[in-house]
């Protein structure tokens, strides 16, 4: 297959290319616009495979995408492009319109005018993998709100949309624009929502990322409000097997959720990287000492779970990294990279707080 990757120099969309070129005879079409959190060297250990070819283009210019079609012929296309920071939604919200919903509709309508030129055969054979957030179900019973564990429900793939941020209404409307292009045109699309993502190569504002490099610096490690916001984590590494299982195996029209099984309140996941630091850089005191409360974020949702049986039973996926084995290897990673950490900030973010 050739498989059109937008977003791919990303952190999800680096991933998936890294999996697709080493572990498959696929080629691999990247398209990315390369903004702050798209950066190639994330893909320096494929880019010089023959199967691999990187096209800086903004999903939003319908000229570039039409050239991009006609010239490298995509048998699929999994889109990952995308603005994901919910802080930097609330502080500018503008670019995730844009992006998320003006790039996923001039995408799709690019997409459509490259298939209906297609053949019977290598019609019915296309897919358009839209790749999505839990984000978009709102947020569910936090445990302080629930009399037992079992008023405690998941997000499932019929759970209704319910966004609270800029950045999760725009993923939900892009949701939308997807299953509607489906039902009005006929193009054939998949669509995945899939709980916070962690592991090598993410950008330093998210959580994880951000309190490794705040602890090695000595710097204050926030968390937002009391840490109580419940995330089910889920390894960078284990989502991209299963995007590239969707796109390949996955019914077309068919929603399927993706998570790690791994419900950590916020405070405990800064705990454990606090711990494993104080284990592999072991200082006078604990990092646990350099923990913060700050403002919490506005309209923050207090928890997010995802119920992956669909992904289990009828694609036989399941991670393979629990939250301890793969937080591990992620501080690892980033102790061995300060390089690739220095070379994503410079000029662009220093970690500080946005979204306020």
């Amino acid at each position: 297959m050739k498989i059109l990757v937008t977003g791919g120099a990303g952190f999800i969309g680096s991933a998936v290319v890294r999996h697709i070129i080493n572990n498959t005879q696929d080629r691999v079409i990247n398209v990315d616009k390369l903004t702050y959190a798209g950066n190639l060297e994330s893909l320096a250990s494929v880019d010089k495979n023959e199967r691999y070819v990187f096209e800086q283009v903004d999903i939003c210019d319908r000229v570039e995408l039409d050239r991009v079609f006609a010239q490298h012929q995509p048998d699929a296309v999994m889109h990952l492009a995308a603005e994901s920071h919910v802080d930097r939604s609330i502080t500018g919200p503008s670019d995730f319109i844009q992006t998320n919903i003006v790039g996923t509709y001039t995408l799709l309508e690019a997409t459509r005018a490259y298939w209906n030129e297609l053949s019977a055969e290598a019609k019915k054979d296309f897919r358009f993998h839209h790749i999505s957030t839990d984000e978009v179900y709102g947020d569910l019973p936090h445990p302080d709100e629930a009399a037992s564990e079992t008023e405690l429900p998941l997000f499932t793939e019929t759970t209704s949309y319910a966004p609270s941020s800029p950045y999760s209404a725009s993923k939900a409307s892009s949701d939308h624009l997807v299953r509607a292009w489906l039902r009005t045109y006929g193009l054939p699309t998949i669509v995945t929502n899939c709980s916070n993502n962690y592991g090598p190569y993410h950008f330093p504002e998210k959580l994880i990322p951000l309190v490794i490099l705040n602890a090695l610096e000595g710097k204050s490690l926030p968390i937002y409000g009391k840490g109580d916001q419940i995330r089910d984590w889920l390894y960078v590494e284990d989502h991209a097997r299963a995007l590239y299982k969707v796109v390949t195996t996955g019914k077309v029209g068919e929603t399927y959720n993706i998570g790690g099984h791994n419900e950590k309140q916020n405070l405990e996941v800064v705990k454990t990287i606090c711990s494993i630091l104080d284990v592999l850089v072991p200082k006078e005191t604990s990092y646990a000492k350099q923990i913060t409360y700050v403002t919490d974020r506005p309209g923050h949702d207090r928890r997010y779970a995802i119920d992956s049986t669909k992904m289990s039973q009828e694609l036989n996926w399941q991670p393979e990294e629990t939250f301890e084995t793969g937080l591990r290897k992620t501080v690892e990673w980033y102790l061995a990279n300060q390089e690739w950490c220095q070379h994503v900030q410079d000029g662009t973010y220093q970690r500080e707080r946005l979204g306020i």
